[in-house]
């Protein structure tokens, strides 16, 4: 039986990951953690308080639960961890260390890591940028998902460890609020749209990136561990895309419903992270080897985010 444990489960990804999974092995089959509580949809299946540097506590869980798979999430983003690259260095880096180290000690079925592209930098092609090429990141985020990449090869090369990893893009929900990362402010403009009318954007106008709404994100994460071993290809990690866009065409997305939305522009220390990363992304790679395809393009997404915030009566 799959018994999966994800760490980092409250985050803007796992809460809609860990969701996604007890629909796919059962609510009691998919163990929670996080150093807080999430929220109350998360909480109605089983929760574990977890350090993710603690691999102590952490070896007590796989065990009390008899944990099959591991879904590694929790991670200092890239404008965090520029305020304190030493902590983002200690806790990117450590945890990893602890999973990787657990999955080969107790013969665990598979781990899951996500990158990022913040692994590539200002000497990496910006346009349709290959699964292959030149990475220079300048950001500890990128420096520490990009020895991610290599430390997970390393550990399927050299014990077996059956771990795979997304490099996701800008990933945008609604249903958290977002976690510290430069393609953040694409969370944060609907809700200023609908609460406010206005936003002020830490990006400048033509700044393009590439993003992927969460759905498109879970689907992929989904899809990507339910592949057979042979399909995986690549065992650093895989490139994804989806859309990418710029603060002025997701402006004008959301103008389309909210005609009196305003945007203006005010580039902070961000603004260098987001130069240095890729216009766009080529993942042929993944479409070919377990058949990735997106789902939502910016004008679906924007319908969706406005329609289920407005539910949520933000």
């Amino acid at each position: 039986m799959t018994r999966v444990l994800v760490i980092g489960a409250c985050g803007q990804l796992g809460s809609e990951l860990t969701l996604a999974l007890r629909k796919l092995h059962g609510e009691n089959n998919v163990i929670a953690s996080d150093i807080r509580e999430g929220n109350i949809e998360l909480m109605k299946g089983p929760f574990e308080t977890l350090n993710a540097m603690d691999k102590e506590g952490m070896v007590r869980i796989v065990k009390k639960h008899n944990i099959t798979q591991i879904y590694h999430l929790a991670a200092v983003l890239s404008a965090k961890g520029e305020e304190n690259p030493g902590f983002a260095w200690e806790l990117n880096m450590g945890s990893l260390s602890n999973v990787l180290e657990i999955a080969k000690e107790y013969n665990l079925d598979k781990i899951y890591w996500p990158s990022s592209i913040a692994v590539f930098g200002p000497n990496t092609p910006v346009d349709n940028t290959p699964q292959q090429c030149i990475m220079d990141p300048n950001t500890v985020y990128g420096i520490t998902k990009q020895s991610g990449e290599r430390w997970c090869e390393y550990y399927f090369n050299h014990y077996g460890v059956d771990v795979r990893s997304l490099r996701y893009p800008g990933l945008i929900g609604y249903k958290t609020l977002p976690g510290g990362g430069t393609t953040d402010y694409a969370v944060d403009i609907y809700y200023k749209a609908l609460q406010e009318g206005e936003f002020e954007c830490f990006l400048s106008a033509n700044s393009a990136l590439p993003m992927m709404y969460m759905d498109d994100a879970v689907k992929a994460t989904i899809d990507l561990m339910q592949a057979t071993p042979n399909d995986i290809k690549i065992r650093s990690s895989y490139n994804v895309s989806a859309i990418s866009f710029t603060p002025a065409e997701i402006a004008a997305s959301i103008k389309k419903h909210l005609p009196e939305f305003k945007i203006t522009y005010k580039p902070d220390f961000r603004q260098k992270i987001a130069d240095s990363w890729p216009n766009s992304i080529n993942d042929s790679a993944a479409r070919t080897d377990w058949g990735w395809h997106h789902q939502f393009d910016l004008d679906k997404m924007t319908e969706e985010i406005l329609k289920g915030l407005k539910n949520m009566k933000i």
